[in-house]
């Protein structure tokens, strides 16, 4: 058995940088303005914020069926038989059913795990499975041990641009007006419970107290120093640096990394997001 590993652009890493690390990832779509992108490829980052600055709306879809083809149909002509596949999450995208789907045609084993979110999770997982494949770990114990990581993981995500979210069609024009006058800061959250949908975790009054909750929903998860700490943004970096601090201050030794927000999710919250994902490696 000759194993390829694939992934996608919703890792926030580009189909080259994968390439150097011996990993297929395919581009995610991003539609602005009747134009469709490649994620990472012919669009990026500084891209994006530029236009959510413009008060464009993005729109995201699946890899092109022809690319999930070409790059499968490589892989068969290299030799491999299975191809295994930590893609983003189903409950955001039909990217790991078009994986599987393209694999089965072409007669390829699939076997793909399903990461509950994306980003950094979704790295760490599809990184480990080749590290372990690499030292001759058999596959079955290799997707136990990647699903505890997606398991473990908790992505809570706090928005401050309402009206980014209404010109989106994610939120009412009356409840964004309503959520605006009340000052309500909305906080979701992804993972297995939500089944890799964006879930409503709470609603509360101001900014502050909304970071405050994310940390009592962390503490009280049991998520502590021995997880590994992601905090993302849209453009606010010095807003995520404070946050940061107060993560740090109330969970001991807890250490915190700051990333840009992927561009498949920040797309959808609009500037000044805050997402915090916790997992255990």
């Amino acid at each position: 058995m000759k194993v390829a590993f694939v992934t996608d652009t919703g890792t926030g890493l580009s189909p080259e940088q994968w390439q150097e690390e011996g990993i297929y990832c395919l581009p995610l779509q991003l539609e602005c303005d009747g134009i469709s992108y490649d994620e990472y490829v012919n669009i990026h980052q500084a891209d994006v914020i530029e236009k959510l600055h413009e008060k464009k709306i993005f729109r995201t879809s699946l890899p092109k069926l022809g690319y999930i083809e070409d790059c499968f149909e490589q892989i068969k002509e290299q030799g491999y038989d299975t191809v295994f596949a930590v893609p983003i999450c189903k409950g955001l995208s039909g990217c790991f059913d078009a994986m599987e789907m393209v694999a089965r045609q072409l007669d390829l084993q699939f076997i793909g795990v399903d990461c509950y979110v994306t980003a950094v999770v979704q790295s760490q997982m599809i990184r480990k499975a080749k590290a372990m494949y690499e030292q001759g770990i058999d596959l079955d114990t290799i997707v136990e041990s990647i699903q505890r990581i997606a398991d473990s993981a908790d992505t809570i995500l706090m928005f401050r641009d309402l009206e980014h979210m209404k010109r989106g069609g994610r939120l009412t024009p009356a409840a964004a007006t309503l959520a605006g006058l009340l000052k309500i800061v909305p906080i979701c959250h992804i993972n297995k419970e939500t089944n890799g949908k964006v879930d409503t975790l709470a609603k509360v009054r101001t900014w502050k107290k909304a970071q405050e909750k994310v940390i009592d929903h962390v503490i009280e998860k049991g998520m502590n120093a021995s997880y590994t700490f992601i905090l993302a943004h849209v453009d606010c970096l010095d807003e995520a640096i404070a946050y940061k601090d107060k993560i740090e201050q109330r969970i001991e030794n807890a250490h915190v990394k700051i990333i840009d927000l992927v561009t498949a999710v920040g797309i959808h919250t609009g500037l000044g997001c805050l997402a915090l994902q916790v997992f255990k490696e």
